[in-house]
């Protein structure tokens, strides 16, 4: 049963449905839409490989996330466990590396978004509709968290369907044909090099890219604090949602390379124009590529708009433990962290300034420094992970109800296949960013938790640890 309103904590307002399609919205964005003509550029038609290898990756994850916040769904989610699990350092650490790099993607939805205007539009400065649907986003966060949730909800079922209907769509042309477009067939999985064009390596090269297809799949686990039912939600909106993803993601992209040669939705690695919106163009459709365009545009800003709501929730955590300044954990009458929302606003900023000074390379900049802080939190879940089954059992404790299959293994190998793509970016040209912006920042977090463990403010989170721990372990 929900609880009751209260100015002073989050409200448990958010349902089953809603979580599912909040956690669709915070993956299906650009990383599908748009990012993917840079995948298949490396790639090429083995591109359909590197989605399910990738889906497989992001089940992991929220499958382990589901399994700790069945049994701790607090503010916070995993960033709260990590500090249960791994120390107050590390929750420090997850929190704030998580929030700035969802703070960065936010902009780089948004950046995305003003592209997808240009496609109409050319004449457009990118900037402009970069800021209108930055003030967009923010209003409808702003509102009590069921209204977002509906808000989301719609615009996420918007995209799915019309991923459903693309996939169809694309099928009747690969095998019989449209009226102005004959049938492929499979003749273009083997043009321009074949089904592995750049090898391997490239098909190991594209996986940077597929791989923040799948990021802001651990939404779900964030909403547990705002979900009626945690237990019997969180795990079924989790699977669920991960398994949808990949269903829609690998047919889309089979759909993509079998319809249009992959030398052409990848030439280049332009983000001009979303494959998806070329698909259509090759199909002799127009009215159904400006339908589509502007299914790739509600798609970046639902993203958009799913992700600032994790990142606020994710501040008002820090704000609890006392590892964030005190006022970005207020909450307004309707049980909105406001002012976290504000200062989660920076991304829409940084994004206003690139896009009018870097025009659509900001996106590539954008991509480049949140996906270091991406794979580093991912594997630090999986360590939590770890951590969290070790101490469970050790202390005869019952195990969770959402157990991940798999686990110890399935951890290890997901960790090294984390590392192994993050040090691939050094050969992804245009990612530099990642390295030369990613290392200093954890550089700084770990120094500024110093500061704070000198100043005396690490006892604060731990207390709050000790607190939290004593309240999640009565409930299970």
């Amino acid at each position: 049963m929900p609880e009751s309103p209260s100015p002073h904590r989050l409200q448990r307002r958010l349902r089953s449905r809603q979580l599912t399609m909040i956690g669709i919205g915070g993956a299906i964005g650009t990383g599908l839409f748009l990012g993917s003509s840079l995948a298949i550029s490396h790639a090429g038609p083995s591109v359909v490989l590197a989605y399910v290898l990738c889906g497989l990756v992001a089940l992991v994850i929220s499958w382990a996330l589901a399994e700790m916040v069945v049994v701790h769904p607090v503010p916070g989610a995993f960033g709260a466990i990590a500090q249960k699990y791994l120390g107050a350092g590390s929750g420090f650490v997850v929190r704030w590396a998580y929030w700035a790099m969802q703070v960065i993607a936010i902009g780089g939805e948004t950046i995305a978004a003003g592209v997808y205007v240009q496609y109409w539009w050319p004449q457009i400065p990118l900037w402009l509709p970069v800021a209108v649907f930055s003030l967009l986003v923010v209003v409808v966060n702003a509102a009590a968290v069921h209204v977002f949730g509906e808000f989301e909800y719609w615009f996420s079922m918007i995209k799915v369907c019309a991923i459903a209907v693309f996939v169809v769509l694309g099928l009747i042309l690969v095998f019989f044909g449209l009226p102005h477009a004959p049938a492929p067939g499979v003749a273009n999985l083997t043009v321009g090099g074949g089904f592995l064009p750049h090898g391997v390596s490239g098909l190991l090269l594209a996986m940077v890219f597929v791989l923040f297809s799948y990021i802001g799949t651990e939404l779900v686990s964030v909403t547990a604090a705002e979900s009626e039912d945690p237990a019997r939600d969180i795990p079924r909106a989790s699977r669920a949602m991960v398994l949808r993803l990949a269903v829609f993601y690998v047919a889309a992209m089979l759909v993509v390379v079998l319809v249009v040669p992959w030398t052409v939705t990848g030439a280049g690695g332009s983000i001009n124009a979303s494959p998806f919106v070329r698909v259509f163009a090759a199909a002799g459709v127009p009215a159904a590529a400006t339908v589509m365009n502007f299914v790739v545009l509600t798609a970046a800003l639902s993203s958009a708009n799913a992700n600032l709501y994790l990142t606020t929730r994710m501040l008002h955590s820090l704000a609890e433990h006392r590892l964030a300044p005190a006022w970005t954990g207020k909450l307004t009458r309707s049980g909105v962290p406001r002012n976290a929302l504000v200062l989660s606003t920076a991304g829409l900023i940084i994004a206003t300034v690139l896009s009018k000074n870097s025009d659509s390379d900001a996106y590539l900049v954008m991509f480049g420094i949140s996906i270091f802080g991406a794979m580093v939190v991912w594997g630090l879940l999986l360590i939590t992970h770890l951590a969290f089954r070790m101490r469970r059992r050790r202390a005869g404790l019952p195990p969770s109800p959402a157990r991940l299959w798999g686990a110890p293994v399935v951890n290890y190998v997901v960790l090294v296949f984390l590392a192994a793509v993050l040090v691939s970016t050094f050969w992804v040209e245009g990612l530099d960013p990642a390295w030369k912006f990613g290392i200093p920042f954890f550089v700084v977090l770990v120094a500024a938790y110093g500061i704070l463990r000198l100043t005396g403010r690490s006892r604060h989170a731990r207390e709050a640890e000790l607190e939290d721990s004593t309240v999640d372990e009565s409930a299970t």
